[in-house]
């Protein structure tokens, strides 16, 4: 009996001791517990429901192990994969139901500019395919228990976990932070805001310090959080026909009063006359949202100005969440298109070369995110027009006038899936104008030329069926050819109107990245918004707060 006894104090004290050392580790998917491993990973946030999560798809942790197993994947990446999915509950980061999710293609994006610039640590040729697959999908719609899709989703997180550990220097990008590039869980956006503006690290090291837009924008978010904070600014009531310059009313104090909170004006001016000193604040309002700066109050306006500081707040950190898919120094020629700002922006490392107003694509017909390498232009090209555009605009119009073809100088060049293949001939009527430039893509999207120079005046320009306009193609065309001595000035202008379609290779192909920021500081320093065109931020704000 004694012995028993001894034998039970023994095993409690055991049991107590085990149950103390595991109180202090955590444990990882597979169940191990060692605390020298444990400590670089993440607990499982179980908090996360289909109710509150950005994604609405999750997956069960044992298939991540079995993906891990069967691909070999490092014992360092694997650790940064459990901890991954353990902030998120194991809920779907690069997807949803409607498919990829806009961090998705940021992240590809950012990759395929790496692997341009020579990175062949993250070549992934069945990765690869697949993305080409999924990219070129006009819709998708994604099941949880589609094995396929979840090989995928986990194949990106390898990659993406690759990409930091060799890409970021050391300590500017911490686990956690990693683990927050992509939103898990719904949030108040003022919560956010707080905790990405105080958080402090030990080693003064900042992912801020390695993305200089991001910086910038982040020091705008602080400033839009006190706005917040401090109750935003007012509304503006009336009809915008009533504030005409030299008038007063008590909603044109309201005016001034809002545009101070905003920074738009600096001068102290409490009065209710509409001065020039009002006029000089709305020209500074309508400049950082990219309109014509005339100093007028106009309907459309109004509904910008009435935009709350809450939204713009949010609009803030979901372009900050966008940045971080930048290049955090671009290396060499980089070509970059922000889609909402409608224009084209070219350099060079840090320098800048030139900018260049440019036509998008109209809603429905949207210019999609990616990356391209720009490697051919075409002078004096044919257009090979859509099948899409043949059923939905040019046989309707054939029916209703038989010369419409020849109208528009166009040709009948063959016959496929019962419609008749159709392209423009080069010349004057040509939709792609004089000149198109190539970088091969899943979206068949590209640059051309176009003979609707009028729309280049307009302050919003989204027209196209998805490939982009350039306002001053011969410009683009000169800078492409730079080093190559066969073709100057002249011979771009003569071969841009020969009306003989040629092919020139470059041969330095130049990275053109795809973007859609509606938020971002200027090199004047000045917080920009745009209009969200295609109801991205919309799509995101629902999922993120």
């Amino acid at each position: 009996m004694k012995n028993l006894f001894s034998l039970c104090v023994i095993l409690c004290i055991t049991f107590i001791a085990c149950n103390s050392q595991n109180s202090t580790t955590e444990t990882t998917a597979t169940g191990s517990s060692s605390s020298k491993t444990e400590k670089k990973i993440s607990r499982r946030n179980v908090s996360i429901t289909p109710a509150n999560s950005y994604s609405d798809l999750f997956f069960d942790s044992m298939k991540m192990e079995n993906f891990i197993t069967q691909n070999n994947i490092s014992d360092s990446v694997a650790r940064r994969m459990r901890s991954f999915y353990n902030t998120r509950n194991y809920q779907y980061a690069w997807f949803s139901s409607n498919g990829l999710t806009e961090q998705a293609l940021g992240f590809w994006n950012l990759r395929n500019y790496a692997t341009y610039l020579g990175d062949t640590s993250l070549k992934n040729k069945t990765l690869e395919k697949k993305m080409d697959s999924l990219t070129a999908e006009d819709t998708l719609q994604v099941s949880a228990s589609d094995e396929s899709v979840l090989n995928t989703e986990l194949a990106l997180t390898q990659s993406f976990i690759m990409y930091a550990l060799s890409n970021y220097e050391k300590g500017y990008v911490k686990r956690k932070e990693m683990e927050r590039f992509i939103p898990f869980e719904k949030e108040d956006a003022v919560t956010v805001a707080d905790s990405l503006i105080n958080k402090k690290h030990k080693d003064d090291k900042y992912f801020d310090d390695i993305n200089d837009d991001y910086k910038s924008l982040k020091a705008e978010l602080a400033k839009y959080l006190q706005i917040v904070k401090g109750g935003g600014w007012p509304q503006i009531t009336g009809d915008a026909k009533t504030f005409k310059k030299g008038t007063s009313s008590a909603e044109i104090s309201l005016l001034k009063k809002r545009f101070q909170i905003s920074g738009d004006m600096q001068a102290q001016d409490t009065s209710n006359v509409f001065d020039d000193t009002l006029t000089n604040a709305i020209k500074v309002f309508q400049s950082r949202l990219g309109l014509t700066q005339n100093g007028l109050i106009t309907t459309a306006l109004l509904k910008d100005i009435n935009i709350s500081a809450q939204q713009r707040l949010q609009q803030i950190l979901i372009n900050m969440n966008r940045m971080r898919w930048m290049p955090q120094e671009p290396q060499g020629p980089l070509i970059l298109v922000n889609i909402p700002e409608f224009i084209l922006h070219v350099v060079d490392g840090k320098n800048k070369v030139f900018d260049m107003a440019v036509v998008v694509g109209k809603e429905g017909h949207n210019t999609m995110m990616f990356t391209g390498k720009l490697s051919q232009i075409v002078f004096s090209p044919y257009w090979n027009v859509p099948s899409s555009i043949v059923k939905k605009e040019i046989l309707p119009k054939m029916q209703s006038d038989p010369n419409y073809l020849k109208e528009q100088n166009m040709e009948i060049t063959g016959n496929a899936g019962g419609l008749p293949v159709i392209r423009q001939l080069p010349g004057e009527k040509n939709s792609l104008g004089r000149v198109k430039f190539l970088f091969p893509n899943s979206y068949n999207i590209y640059f051309h030329d176009t003979p609707a120079k009028s729309l280049f005046s307009k302050d919003k320009r989204a027209y196209s069926h998805g490939c982009i306009r350039l306002s001053d193609p011969k410009k683009m065309a000169e800078y492409l050819l730079q080093d190559n001595p066969n073709w100057t000035p002249d011979k771009i202008e003569e071969a841009m109107n020969s009306g003989n379609p040629q092919t020139v290779s470059i041969k330095k192909p130049v990275p053109v990245f795809i973007t859609y920021y509606t938020a971002w500081v200027d090199e004047n320093g000045l917080l920009n918004f745009r209009d969200d065109i295609y109801e991205r931020d919309s799509i995101v704000a629902n999922k993120m707060f």
